[in-house]
């Protein structure tokens, strides 16, 4: 098994070895069960009563485990009432820890106040699903507008997704400090600039900030919704723009999760199953590089926008150049500037000859040159300097609070990366490959950049390993049907941070449901936390230095 289902096993007085569904032995709990239908094998799920949800949350938080996503379905097709889920990491494990709930008693225990991710999560699947936590400090709608009709859920299998919402009178309640001197600044949700919409609500005493609120939901496009009306091939095109900036990130996660469900092995070996489906090696290998050609353009865009929130606009047109660079070749080799649609389940539709092998390495050299002379004037910029460091400070301890992934959460001292933890190919060649993950300590916008830079230097060492290494054979191979009730689960490390799927297949084979995490659906609250203390004009260099997405948020 693993170490959270040992703690979790020996604190509840329960077996849950495979294969023992439920244990008969004296002093087994037959009420806890372990889930033989959860792919892959190496991710556990066990069913506990409802009233043990909290428990385990608390158990897992004493064994030093993260909550990474939490979620419910609508099990009703199946027979059922609903259920909730709770997926905690610890290491290289992902442990998911399910509760039933009847159709006439949606109420659970809520976990808010073990794991502060939960805090929306919990107000996400409220308004979504109808599921009630019992103890959740804060109820009001989250992604579910307050015009919307209260008694309207729409992930239930009983919503009619085709008609349109009805619109009712709704205010939001924003939260708001008092006190002499305390003032409101609303920002948003539509700005001054080509980016998606949220709403700032700061309070503010002169111009330090004193609390921030957001409010998102206003690219809510139902995509969790939509998953279920696709079928498992289809679903990846729908994946890959969750968000459009990490389109291969998303494709990759939900092709690995619908493998595991098909039989198809996403992880260490690719070696095949007892069913003979494997993915093929060149497959994993391509979609590496794809991966971190997306981490690259990213972050060089990002670098350049910090540094352009700070008014050295010379960085935004120089590193924006190298970014244009590596969108050209992604359009002339693979067909997409993002390299869009290229993903799909069973492997990947492009290739990559001596040619364009030869044109990337040639592309890197010049870019990693640019960007070592680049990274020398940030350094060097005394009045960056000045604007970055001690800017937006996530602390460790409150990072780790809050369960942030990815970028923010190895700028706060956290050394989380799914390519060292969750890898797949060539990752996983850890004597070859040797993966330096940057982490810092300091938590601030100088760290968030720093972090970046160093991803950058990283994939470019990454991409040349792979095109040095890349195995021949085929780069597709076919899906298996998956197996009626059964899910599937993959975690891949974006150039944000962990991304997680967890697929389930309905009675006839079909979406059943599809929870999406994308690392901003955590991040958000990481940006909030960092903000209080700074002045109000440092609230753009904070927010571009977090950088999450509006739409993978808002599903």
């Amino acid at each position: 098994m693993s170490m959270l289902s040992d703690a979790l096993t020996a604190a509840l007085g329960a077996d849950l070895r495979p294969g023992i569904w439920p244990d008969v032995r004296p002093g087994a709990r037959p009420d806890i069960r372990f889930e033989s239908g959860q792919r892959p094998l190496s991710v556990v799920c066990c069913t506990l009563p409802k009233e043990k949800f909290a428990e385990a949350a608390r158990i897992l938080k004493k064994a030093y485990a993260l909550l990474a996503a939490e979620w419910a379905a609508d099990e009703t097709p199946f027979g059922k009432g609903f259920a909730v889920f709770a997926c905690y990491r610890w290491g290289k494990e992902y442990f998911i820890v399910k509760s039933e709930l009847p159709a006439d008693d949606l109420r659970f225990p809520s976990l808010t106040k073990k794991f502060l991710p939960a805090y929306r999560f919990e107000r996400q699947m409220q308004s979504l699903m109808g599921v009630v936590p019992v103890g959740h400090p804060d109820l009001r709608p989250w992604i579910k507008f307050e015009d919307w009709p209260q008694d309207s859920f729409p992930l239930r299998k009983s919503f009619d997704a085709t008609k349109p919402m009805p619109r009712v009178v709704g205010d939001y309640q924003w939260l708001r400090a008092a006190g002499q001197g305390v003032y409101e600044i609303p920002v948003g949700p539509v700005h001054a600039g080509i980016i998606e919409p949220g709403h700032f609500r700061f309070q503010a005493v002169g111009e330090m900030v004193i609390n921030l609120e957001e409010r998102l939901g206003y690219v809510h496009k139902g995509i969790e919704k939509k998953f279920e009306s696709l079928s498992w091939r289809d679903g990846v095109r729908l994946a890959g723009r969750v968000s459009g900036d990490s389109t291969v990130a998303h494709s990759i996660t939900y092709s690995m999760a619908v493998e595991s469900l098909a039989g198809l092995p996403s992880g260490l070996s690719g070696s095949a199953d007892p069913a003979g489906y494997s993915i093929p090696q060149r497959a994993h290998w391509i979609r590496a590089l794809f991966l971190e050609r997306e981490r690259i353009a990213n972050h060089l865009g990002d670098i350049g926008a910090i540094c352009n929130d700070a008014a050295f606009a010379f960085m935004l047109y120089q590193c924006s150049r190298l970014r244009e660079m590596m969108l050209r070749t992604n359009h002339r080799l693979f067909g997409h500037r993002f390299i869009m649609d290229r993903v799909v389940p069973g492997g990947v539709t492009a290739d990559i000859d001596a040619a364009g092998k030869e044109e990337i390495l040639s592309e890197l050299e010049f870019i990693s040159r640019d960007f070592e002379k680049l990274v020398v004037i940030f350094d060097e910029s005394s009045s960056l300097e000045d604007r970055v460091r001690g800017t937006g400070i996530l602390k460790p301890a409150k990072a780790r609070e809050l369960c942030v992934v990815g970028i923010v959460a190895r700028a706060s001292g956290m050394n989380l990366d799914c390519r060292i933890f969750n890898p797949f190919p060539p990752y996983d060649e850890y004597d070859r490959l040797e993966l330096d993950v940057p982490v810092k300590i300091s938590g601030d916008v100088h760290a968030r950049t720093y972090v970046r830079i160093e991803e950058v230097r990283e994939s470019i060492r990454i991409i040349r390993y792979i095109l040095e290494n890349l195995p021949d054979g085929p780069i597709v191979s076919d899906l298996g049907v998956p197996s009626p009730g059964t899910a599937g689960f993959a975690a891949v490390e974006g150039w944000r941070g962990e991304i997680i799927y967890w697929l389930q297949a309905g009675p006839n084979g079909e979406i059943n449901r599809c929870m999406v995490r994308d690392p901003s659906s955590i991040n958000w609250l990481g940006l909030e936390q960092a903000i209080p203390g700074n002045i109000v004009p440092d609230f753009p260099l904070c927010n571009k230095s977090f950088n999450q997405s509006y739409s993978g948020h808002d599903l």
